[in-house]
């Protein structure tokens, strides 16, 4: 009898797959946030990362001290999961290229992802890309460290294209309010939130490059926060927007309220779960040969997309049939 093929190796032979990565990022500045997001990350499920923050987190003059701080916390106990990141300081701040040191040097083998803010030009990312690549290099760590660059200015939505064929980046994360205010007024402040962030045709339009830039280049596309912060349902809905109307991936949080919305809009639906289950399951016995289910033809194009919602709904904690996950996780 011979053994069955994984999805993974049946279908993306020679491929690099799309990431799978949980549908919430929240953002944590202080020591006192960054433990209290583990402990909740522990409590709920690792269903959503933790970016810790050192762009808007750190206090000035205390960059190096606020840097160490978040080294100290994810090389401890309190991060069981090991799916928390961090946000650098961006191109411009005398301080970023430290940040790199310190950061790579003590986290680089756990870190979930490194953020790098603020882009206005794709050379000005590469140089970042290449010398986050040197230091890792130098200590000795062989991974590759996925990083998520902040799309809010004006020159990085121009040379979106060019920033996509950049090694090593996971995921396109959009600045609304930075975006926003490098406008200058001719998007109103009332555009940083629903309905207007989803219809003024400025921010629909840069959203949409945004995504179709990521998804083309294997990128997973990330929206940007809800300003009502304890309105859950406020947030659903921009949740649910962001995914269904525009194809983001992913959503940022900014307080523990948000994280439960952002997944439950993103995740996929049960009865989609338990159709791509029955799918896989009698592909993989049809040795990934085309297939009839409930009257209709699949075949890999089709075993592709349902292998990647099942993940999805794995990484957001909808449950996966007991079947489908013995055999595939």
């Amino acid at each position: 009898m011979t053994q069955a093929v994984h999805p993974k190796d049946a279908l993306f032979s020679g491929e690099k797959p799309f990431p799978i990565i949980p549908t919430c990022e929240h953002f944590a500045g202080s020591e006192k946030l960054i433990t209290k997001a583990l402990e909740l990350q522990d409590k709920i499920g690792p269903i959503f990362d933790i970016t810790c923050d050192c762009e808007d987190g750190a206090p000035a003059g205390q960059e190096k001290e606020h840097a160490e701080m978040i080294v100290r916390v994810l090389t401890s106990d309190a991060n069981k999961h090991k799916m928390a990141g961090v946000r650098i300081h961006d191109y411009s701040h005398p301080h970023w290229k430290a940040d790199v040191d310190i950061l790579v040097k003590g986290i680089g083998e756990v870190t979930a992802y490194i953020t790098i803010p603020k882009t206005t030009e794709a050379e000005h990312l590469r140089e970042m890309i290449e010398y986050i690549q040197k230091v890792a290099k130098e200590n000795g760590i062989e991974r590759e460290i996925p990083l998520h660059i902040l799309v809010e200015t004006h020159g990085a939505l121009r040379d979106i294209w060019k920033i996509a064929e950049l090694p090593w980046i996971q995921v396109f994360d959009f600045g609304l309010m930075d975006f926003v205010s490098g406008h200058h007024g001719a998007i109103p402040a009332s555009a940083m939130r629903s309905p207007g962030q989803f219809e003024h045709r400025l921010l629909a339009r840069a959203k949409s490059e945004v995504v179709a830039a990521a998804l083309a280049n294997g990128i997973v596309p990330a929206h940007n926060v809800s300003l009502d912060l304890k309105n859950t349902y406020s947030t659903y809905s921009d949740a649910f927007r962001a995914r269904n109307e525009f194809g983001f991936l992913r959503m940022w949080s900014i307080y523990p309220a948000q994280i439960n919305p952002i997944v439950d809009a993103m995740k996929p639906e049960y009865s989609e779960v338990q159709d791509a289950a029955n799918i896989l399951l009698a592909a993989q016995k049809a040795d990934w040969g085309p297939i009839q289910y409930a009257g209709e033809l699949h075949d890999r194009a089709t075993y592709r997309y349902f292998w990647e919602l099942l993940q999805k709904a794995h990484v957001t904690g909808v449950g996966v049939p007991e079947e489908a996950e013995k055999a595939f996780f």
